[in-house]
């Protein structure tokens, strides 16, 4: 099972509540691996031809989640060698779960309630937190959802307040402990792009 040595089998996949990060730091880890970076809600907002929130509001929840499940099993079938970030409620559905679970190496950024409503309290894009308490509704969201990402995930990281940059590299450090990435491999690609 394991993706050690040789040829990597298996994307990773960033899961964890909304401003988690892991877009930001999917990306990251994308260049530093250089690999190519998928945020599949930017590949379903593509698919739709609108904001997730338009689509939401529109056909609702269950309509959305359809629509995930399908962008998630695409990129999970077509996305060898990739970093892929997930939608915060992605792990809602336990097909989602044994997909990411089976097809990528799922690493769980773990940010507390209080730390992602300093993050998103000015946010205005995210659906389910366009609500009056949005801190309690994240403590709620953080309730549900905790147990499914730990079930789901093979690494998981306690993000905190470090930089960025420190949360890249603990989540690289990580992976290639377990064997899944070699960095060193990576930090010298085949084919360099002078232009990226």
């Amino acid at each position: 099972m394991s993706s050690s040595g040789g040829g990597i089998q298996r994307p990773i996949a960033l899961i964890g509540m909304p401003g988690g990060g892991k877009s930001s730091a999917g990306r990251q880890i994308a260049a530093r691996l250089h690999w190519p970076f998928f945020d599949s809600d930017a590949v379903i907002e593509h698919k739709l031809g609108c904001r997730i929130r338009d689509f939401f509001e529109r056909e609702g929840e269950e309509a959305f989640r359809d629509v995930e499940q399908q962008v998630l099993a695409d990129l999970l079938a077509t996305s060898r060698a990739a970093v892929i970030a997930t939608g915060g409620g992605a792990v809602l559905r336990p097909a989602n779960r044994m997909a990411l679970k089976a097809g990528a190496s799922v690493v769980y950024l773990r940010s507390s309630p209080d730390t992602l409503h300093r993050r998103l309290r000015h946010d205005t894009q995210r659906p389910l937190l366009q609500v009056s308490d949005p801190r309690a509704r994240l403590r709620e969201l953080f309730a549900q959802r905790d147990p499914l990402y730990l079930e789901t995930a093979h690494h998981v990281i306690e993000t905190g307040r470090p930089p960025m940059s420190t949360l890249v590299a603990m989540v690289l450090m990580q992976l290639e402990m377990a064997g899944v990435i070699d960095i060193d491999a990576a930090a010298s690609p085949v084919d360099p792009n002078p232009g990226s």
